[in-house]
């Protein structure tokens, strides 16, 4: 029986969203998700297991892209960051949080 074993390359199962979020496959797992729980020392079999709508081979590419990306990997990163605290100073400038306890001590005192 003659086998041939076919070397090719597979696409990278990274999409960018509208908001330019990069998730893993069609799965809403981000790869900010993925690049942590690695950076932690998590396995690939652990990342999937708590992340169950991952496949094991998407996972193992993503990781190989980050190894093989690292310096692209750790900007966007960082930009996510800087994003999510923009965010973050935003709700927090509409939506204070102080008096927040009063207010829900007042709210249940009324009820």
């Amino acid at each position: 029986m003659n086998m041939s074993l076919t070397i090719g390359t597979e696409p990278i199962p990274l999409t960018k969203d509208d908001q330019g979020v990069i998730r893993v496959g069609s799965t809403r797992v981000t790869l900010d998700t993925v690049a942590l729980a690695f950076g932690e020392g998590m396995t690939a079999e652990g990342i999937v297991e708590q992340y169950p709508s991952l496949r094991l081979a998407d996972v193992y590419a993503v990781i190989a892209y980050i190894l093989n990306h690292r310096a692209d990997v750790d900007a966007y990163l960082r930009e996510q960051d800087r994003r999510g605290a923009e965010v973050r100073r935003e709700v927090e400038v509409k939506h204070p949080a102080t008096g927040v306890r009063e207010r829900l001590l007042s709210r249940q005192r009324q009820a």
